[in-house]
């Protein structure tokens, strides 16, 4: 009996992903506002600089997953692409949350790592997690371009970014999913602009 429900529940969650990803399809803003965003992702690349990605959880996850496709490869053959993700140095993030706060553990490396031209990708499927919001102040503070990836309303983090890119649910686990299907789209996108540049433009500044 409990495999039939449970199969029962897996196709369930299959469905409610697909519907979710349908009306990603059928927004017509949201297929722009990710190629707006490829786009300033491309140009910061091409012209020196960086990527930074964070976020919490399973957004932390993601913010590693997407700094390793650039870093390492996605689909293409090319130059390694600048690429950190704030989520891995446990002694940095523990230091700053312990001497002064976790909603800084985010700013304080944009302050410390980001220049101006960089892009900072905060990932929040509410948009209102604090570490973030903060992060995204220093980022335009400093001259960064700002991409938001968030949920339904965009929540606080809608009115700090230039890019935000909204799923259109509340449900965590199937925002998360549409999370990293646009974050393959990005690497993708990306990918392909800049496999070709010279070496020397992809050479970064920290």
């Amino acid at each position: 009996m409990l495999p039939s429900l449970f199969s029962a529940l897996a196709r369930q969650r299959i469905l409610e992903s697909i519907s979710l990803k349908n009306d990603l399809l059928k927004d017509v803003v949201y297929p722009e506002a990710v190629s707006a965003a490829a786009a300033a992702m491309s140009q910061a690349i091409r012209q020196g600089n960086k990527i930074l990605f964070f976020g919490n959880g399973g957004s932390a996850a993601d913010a590693q997953h997407l700094a390793a496709e650039l870093v390492g490869r996605y689909l293409r053959e090319r130059p390694a692409l600048p690429a950190i993700a704030l989520t891995t140095n446990t002694s940095v993030l523990t230091a700053i949350a312990n001497d002064y706060a976790y909603e800084q553990v985010f700013a304080r490396q944009i302050e410390a790592l980001g220049n101006r031209g960089d892009v900072a990708i905060g990932i929040t499927t509410s948009g209102n997690s604090s570490n973030v919001l903060r992060a995204m102040e220093t980022a335009s503070t400093k001259g960064l371009v700002t991409i938001g990836l968030t949920g339904a309303t965009g929540g606080k983090l809608r009115a700090l970014v230039a890019h935000c890119l909204c799923v259109p649910s509340t449900d965590t686990p199937r925002i998360q999913e549409c999370h990293i299907l646009t974050g393959h789209i990005l690497c993708e996108i990306v990918e392909s602009q800049c496999r070709l540049c010279e070496p020397s433009c992809l050479t970064a500044t920290v």
